[in-house]
C-alpha cells in the first residue's frame, strides 16, 4: 500500500460506516503536507469533515508510529484544561487499510510554519501567540496523571536516562554514515546525566509551534497535535525542546528557528524571557543543568531525523522530502556541542 494514499477505500468506508454515525462510505481523502512520521489525510464524508492519522507503511522500528499512544492520551485530555481534537475511534486491525490508524476531529484554525509569524501582522498578537503556547504547555505538565488515566503511560525512574538509552540506539539503527560529532555528543550527554530530582509529567514530546492549531484571528490554541511521542517524563524535556527552536536558525527545514532575527522586535520572547514565564506558572524559582536539557534536545532531535533519512532511503518515508532531512543531522549536532561548550 503506498504511503501517500490509502488504496483500501471502500474497506475503509464500511469499516467507518459501521463504526461513526451518520458516516458515509461515500468520501474523499486528501493528505495534509508535512507529517513526516505518521501520515495524515482530512476525510470528507458529506457534511463531515474528520482527521485519519496512521502508521506509515513498511518495516517500522520498535515502539515507533505509536498512534494508538496518540490515541489515548487524546481521549485522557478530550475534557481536560488541555485542548486536543475530539478521538473518535481506533483501528488497530491491519486488515482495514493495511497499518493502525484512528479517526478524529478535524479542528479549524491556523497552523504556522514559520516561527517568527511572518503571516500575523499584529506584534501584540505574536506576544500572545506565544504566552498562549507558553501557558499551554504549562497546563500539558499540570495534568494530574492519575485522575487522566495515564498513570502506566511512562516507566519509572530517571526519565532522561531512559530517553537518552533509546533515542542512540534509535540514532545507531539509522546511522548511513558516520557522523563524528554525534558520537561526540552523545558520549558527553552519557557523561554528564543530572541525577534524577523525582519530577515527573505528562510530556508532548514535540511540543513546537507548528503542531498547534490557533483559533482563526486568535492567540488561543485550539488544539495540541501530534501526541506520538507523547510519554510520562521530566517536563524540562518539552519546555528545552521549544526552547530549540528559538536557538535553531531561520529556514532550518520545517523547524523553522528564530536565531538571527531580532525577536524584541517581533514581539517575540527570548529564551531567558520564556523559560521565566514557564517557571513562573509551574513554581519554579530556578532551572540546573540547562545546558543539557537544550544538548539533549537538539540531539534527539537530530536522531529522529536520521530516522526519517534512513525511512526514506528504505522507500516508506511519507514525505517525499523525506531523503533531504538527513542532511540537517550534522548542524543539529554542532549546535548541541556549541551550546555545551559555551
Amino acid at each position: 500500500m503506498s504511503v501517500q494514499t490509502i488504496e483500501s477505500q471502500s474497506a475503509l468506508g464500511e469499516y467507518l460506516q459501521s463504526h461513526i454515525e451518520g458516516f458515509d462510505k461515500e468520501f474523499s481523502l486528501t493528505k495534509f503536507a508535512g507529517g513526516q512520521s505518521n501520515p495524515t489525510f482530512k476525510l470528507t464524508s458529506g457534511e463531515q469533515t474528520f482527521v485519519l492519522r496512521k502508521q506509515p507503511s513498511g518495516k517500522l522500528l520498535k515502539s515507533a508510529h505509536a498512534v494508538d499512544r496518540e490515541f489515548r492520551v487524546l481521549e485522557a485530555l478530550y475534557h481536560s484544561a488541555v485542548p486536543v481534537a475530539k478521538p473518535y475511534l481506533l483501528c488497530t486491525d491491519p486488515q482495514v487499510i493495511g497499518e493502525m490508524f484512528y479517526i478524529m476531529e478535524f479542528c479549524e484554525g491556523n497552523i504556522f510554519w514559520d516561527a517568527s509569524l511572518s503571516e500575523i501582522t499584529r506584534t501584540e498578537l505574536r506576544s500572545e501567540m506565544y504566552d498562549s503556547m507558553n501557558k499551554t504547555l504549562a497546563a500539558i505538565h499540570s495534568v494530574n496523571v492519575f485522575d487522566a488515566g495515564l498513570a502506566d503511560f511512562g516507566k519509572p525512574g530517571n526519565y532522561f536516562q531512559r530517553q537518552l538509552t533509546r533515542w542512540i540506539a534509535q540514532y545507531q539503527a539509522s546511522e548511513l554514515d558516520t557522523i563524528e560529532e554525534m558520537h561526540r555528543l552523545y558520549r558527553w550527554l552519557e557523561h554528564h546525566l543530572p541525577e534524577d530530582d523525582g519530577k515527573v509529567a505528562l510530556v508532548h514530546g514535540d511540543y513546537r509551534l507548528d503542531n498547534l492549531i490557533f483559533k482563526p484571528n486568535s492567540a488561543d490554541v485550539q488544539a495540541v497535535l501530534d501526541w506520538e511521542l507523547s510519554t510520562l517524563g521530566h517536563p524540562l524535556a518539552d519546555l528545552a525542546y521549544q526552547c530549540m527552536q528559538l536557538r535553531l536558525p531561520k529556514g532550518f527545514g520545517n523547524i523553522d528557528g528564530l536565531a538571527n532575527l531580532d525577536r524584541e522586535a517581533l514581539g517575540i520572547p527570548s529564551e531567558q524571557q520564556y523559560v521565566a514565564s514557564y517557571c513562573q506558572r509551574m513554581n519554579i524559582t530556578h532551572i540546573d543543568n540547562w545546558p543539557f536539557y537544550l544538548a539533549f534536545s537538539f540531539f534527539r532531535l537530530a536522531a529522529i531525523v536520521q530516522g526519517v533519512a534512513k525511512r526514506a532511503t528504505l522507500g516508506n518515508a511519507s514525505n517525499k522530502k523525506a531523503g533531504e532531512v538527513g542532511s540537517y543531522v550534522r548542524p543539529l549536532a554542532q549546535m548541541a556541542l556549541a551550546i555545551i561548550s559555551e
